[in-house]
């Protein structure tokens, strides 16, 4: 109302500035659908999803308005990037880590062995040449890439038995995705892709052993809990896990410059917030998970850290040595970041926070 009042404040008589303006802001009105990978209000990514939908809205005055679709509503969580691509749909919520099929170097935005942090995974797009490269790779499909979340560090997953040795991963039927697969299969696991739900269902018949989603808040909600009790940390497969939304590139171009910075602004805004509240639900939950359901908290052995490290280092060793010459660059540059914070990290957070527990004991 507010800019219909501004716009026939100008205009000499009330009656001609409601015959200009009204077909003018009728005009300037798009629907776009938005796709989930997500079931709808998942803890987490759900939750997420709606909250950048409500936001383009509300931030483009209505001018934009978008209404979610959850996973299998329009097409399949796993369908959400093609529907975007060809134009099904305008805009998606996801993670790139589902995308590996349509290149290798498109899982480097999302998350790393061993790598980024969330914090540092959001600097690398904005000051570390990160998003010119995001851009560039999915404009290959025809797809303009936005961060919008994290979920900060994940957890390395449920195990229906204990692990105690690097031997006790092989021919483990495990669900994970991304790099963090290709980890996993060099250590003879049996990585298997799948969501949430399947992945319940296949904990509970025994056709899987041990699987990782994202972390105690989202976790708890899918009910893994109830069919595996180990739960396993530190998630070194994943340190952290960027949401991204895809908006299609033709729709997006064709925006005006202002609903542009609509698009962009309301995923940049959201990535804090997202982040820390999944950290602040994650301890909530954590805490109830093993006073009210029994879940047994266990830290991976020394040894198979290590053994991930060392096909941590393999996996990205591969990706340098890639086909595709755009697939190299983005690891190149993923790697430079990485080096250069995670060396002054040394005297920064990871110095502070090593002082803080040897006086705090966290």
């Amino acid at each position: 109302m507010q800019r219909r009042k501004f716009l026939t404040a100008g205009v000499a008589g009330a009656a001609a500035a409601a015959t200009l303006a009204t077909p003018a802001i009728a005009q300037d009105k798009r629907q776009w659908k938005m796709v989930t990978a997500w079931p709808k209000n998942l803890p987490g990514p759900g939750v997420a999803a709606q909250l950048l939908a409500d936001r383009i809205t509300t931030l483009s005055g209505g001018r934009i308005e978008v209404k979610l679709y959850a996973a299998g509503e329009i097409v399949p969580g796993p369908g959400v990037f093609d529907a975007v691509s060809e134009g099904t749909a305008e805009l998606y919520h996801a993670v790139p880590a589902y995308w590996g099929s349509k290149s290798k170097g498109i899982l480097l935005f999302g998350s790393q062995p061993f790598g980024l942090r969330a914090d540092e995974q959001f600097g690398w797009m904005q000051h570390g040449g990160g998003q010119a490269l995001y851009d560039e790779m999915y404009g290959r499909f025809g797809v303009k890439p936005f961060l919008c979340g994290n979920s900060g560090p994940q957890w390395a997953g449920w195990f229906r038995n204990e692990i105690n040795s690097v031997e006790d991963l092989k021919g483990l039927k495990f669900r994970t995705t991304g790099l963090a697969s290709e980890m996993a299969t060099k250590l003879g696991m049996a990585a298997q892709a799948m969501g949430g739900p399947p992945m319940f269902q296949a904990l509970q018949t025994g056709a899987l052993d041990a699987g990782e989603f994202i972390g105690p808040w989202t976790d708890s909600a899918l009910g893994f809990y109830q069919v595996a009790k180990n739960y396993y940390w530190p998630g070194v497969g994943e340190p952290s896990s960027a949401e991204e939304c895809g908006v299609n590139a033709k729709a997006y171009s064709e925006l005006p410059e202002d609903l542009q910075q609509v698009v962009s602004l309301a995923c940049e805004s959201l990535y804090n917030p997202v982040w820390t509240e999944y950290t602040t639900k994650h301890a909530q939950s954590l805490k109830t998970l093993v006073s009210e359901h029994g879940v047994n908290v266990r830290k991976l052995p020394d040894d198979v850290v290590a053994a991930m490290g060392k096909a941590a280092e393999e996996v990205v060793d591969e990706l340098r040595q890639n086909d595709d010459e755009l697939v190299k660059r983005i690891t190149e540059s993923y790697i430079a970041y990485r080096d250069l914070v995670g060396g002054y990290m040394t005297y920064a957070d990871n110095g502070q926070m090593n002082a803080r527990a040897s006086v705090m004991g966290y």
